[in-house]
């Protein structure tokens, strides 16, 4: 019979642990903790550095033609960051797209950025029958992103008012509220 190396370790220990402390289970709670499916990571209210960011982002057209934020000026803007392998992307996608339907007044652009390639993306695209507004995103790494999905909201003054990664059913009513804040809050 083979011996767990944390029973081995722990057998001298008075403390009585728990049976799923085990290597295997340390090793899932691990993956469980950081995995784009768990928890969200999410972060409010904006700092210099992150004002930064939103000079930051480089995006282009999936013609090609680049994307100048500036251009939505007075809009808030949900850019959501995702790529074609990512489960916990697509699962959030359809939320998304009902979220946006939620915002006819104008008040609000939603931006679905990949790094992948465009014709990836434009497959991508084929395969499902969402109306999304998808861009290709140039410049992942510098952003300093670490996992996917992740949403940047900025407000209509230009500054992030909102940084979160991990998956989100993005048109719950508690969603909706707070994406319709962060639009209040600079009119």
């Amino acid at each position: 019979m083979t011996t767990d190396p944390f029973t081995k370790l722990t057998d001298n220990c008075s403390f009585p642990w728990p049976p799923f402390l085990s290597t295997t289970g340390l090793v899932l709670a691990f993956l469980m903790f950081f995995s784009c499916t768990g928890k969200n990571s999410e972060q409010q209210g904006s700092s210099k550095e992150e004002e930064m960011l939103t000079e930051k982002i480089r995006l282009k057209e999936l013609n090609g033609e680049p994307i100048d934020l500036q251009q939505y000026k007075g809009k808030t803007i949900f850019i959501n960051l995702w790529a074609t392998w990512c489960g916990p992307c697509i699962k959030e996608m359809p939320s998304i797209e009902r979220a946006k339907k939620a915002f006819t007044d104008g008040n609000i652009e939603f931006l679905i950025a990949s790094n992948e390639s465009i014709e990836e993306i434009e497959g991508f695209i084929k395969k499902r029958n969402l109306d999304l507004h998808y861009v290709h995103l140039e410049n992942l790494e510098e952003l300093n992103v670490q996992a996917l999905p992740t949403t940047f909201i900025i407000n209509s003054a230009g500054e992030l008012r909102f940084s979160e990664t991990g998956y989100r059913e993005w048109d719950t009513t508690e969603n909706i509220e707070l994406i319709t804040k962060i639009i209040q809050s600079n009119e």
